[in-house]
């Protein structure tokens, strides 16, 4: 939100200028709260893990998480995957206290079926999240979800680029939204049509536990930015990657953990919360928090680290310098 002092807004009364508007926008990665998990096992003796990352996320307009569970509460574990994941009605609740937008396109949403994902949806938006990345069908899972901040209209799409491939939505069948490059070209198009004056997407891809993009990655993501996307922000290797500015636009190919327990090396405990400023002519800054992860999994500011920063302009994010 812009600030204007006194003297500014004299300025402004002898000589009217528009102001351009702007929002910020904090994505984080990776939020496993499932019951069987000790961030859910937090939450069910009625602790808080976003206790101590409430205040730095708090200033944003709009917070966007992955949240890497189901959420509903029919269905079975889908038997051909080594782990199934569902968030009982209290860590959606929880969840929902911080995020107002819940990135679906993951490899956990569709666990226990595809009612259960219909059931995660409703579930998050009764606690006051939406659901972006995945749908009843085909054309909700690939529709972009638009909201308006501070003037903006910010249009966010997700993508599954992982397996299951039967995660995908298909005519008539709830599911996820499978990243292919055409298709995602034709959903920004729609974004741009329905009014988006900013459009971010939001892949779940990338080889877990690598520090670096592949190629697969970055030849996708500059494939999105010359669909017509003003940023690429993804997640799932369960470390952050590495970044770039390519045609003047962000990518940030992994912002790692940021709820997540059961690791214990530095780099999978090490998360980073993105703060992206946006405006009508799209991204026009990128700011980092790092977090680290506790025993449970619950984050807290690391100010003794830094994650990249950048300005419209620059030809490069660089670590920022705080």
């Amino acid at each position: 939100m812009n600030r204007l002092g006194l003297g500014f807004v004299a300025c402004l009364i002898a000589a009217p200028v528009a102001a351009e508007s702007s929002a910020v926008v904090a994505f984080v990665g990776d939020v496993m709260l499932a019951r069987t998990e000790a961030t859910g096992r937090l939450i069910a003796r009625g602790g808080d893990p976003f206790r101590r990352v409430r205040s730095i996320l708090a200033p944003a307009d709009l917070r966007v998480a992955n949240f890497e569970s189901a959420g509903g509460r029919s269905g079975k574990a889908d038997p051909a995957k080594p782990f199934s994941f569902r968030t009982t009605a209290a860590g959606v609740v929880a969840f929902s206290s911080v995020f107002e937008v819940a990135g679906l396109a993951n490899n956990h949403a569709v666990d226990f079926g595809r009612q259960a994902l219909v059931e995660t949806l409703a579930s998050l938006r009764q606690s006051g999240s939406l659901g972006v990345g995945a749908g009843r069908d085909l054309v909700e899972a690939h529709r972009a979800l638009i909201v308006e901040r501070q003037g903006v209209r910010i249009g966010l799409l997700g993508y599954l680029d992982f397996f299951p491939r039967w995660f995908a939505a298909a005519p008539g069948l709830p599911g996820v939204a499978w990243l292919d490059p055409r298709q995602v070209a034709v959903d920004i198009a729609d974004a741009r049509a329905r009014g988006a004056e900013v459009v971010i997407v939001i892949p779940h891809w990338g080889e877990e536990h690598q520090p670096q993009a592949n190629e697969h990655q970055r030849s996708r993501a500059r494939a999105i930015i010359d669909a017509g996307a003003d940023a690429v922000i993804g997640g799932h290797p369960h470390v952050v990657q590495d970044y770039e500015i390519y045609r003047g636009k962000p990518i940030l190919y992994s912002l790692g953990n940021f709820v997540f327990d059961g690791f214990s090396d530095e780099d999978n405990i090490t998360g980073w919360a993105v703060f992206a400023t946006v405006d009508r002519a799209g991204v026009s800054a990128i700011r980092t928090r790092v977090v680290r992860l506790d025993g449970h999994g619950a984050p807290a500011p690391d100010a003794s680290k830094s994650g990249p920063c950048w300005t419209r302009g620059e030809a490069q994010m660089t670590r920022c310098a705080e």
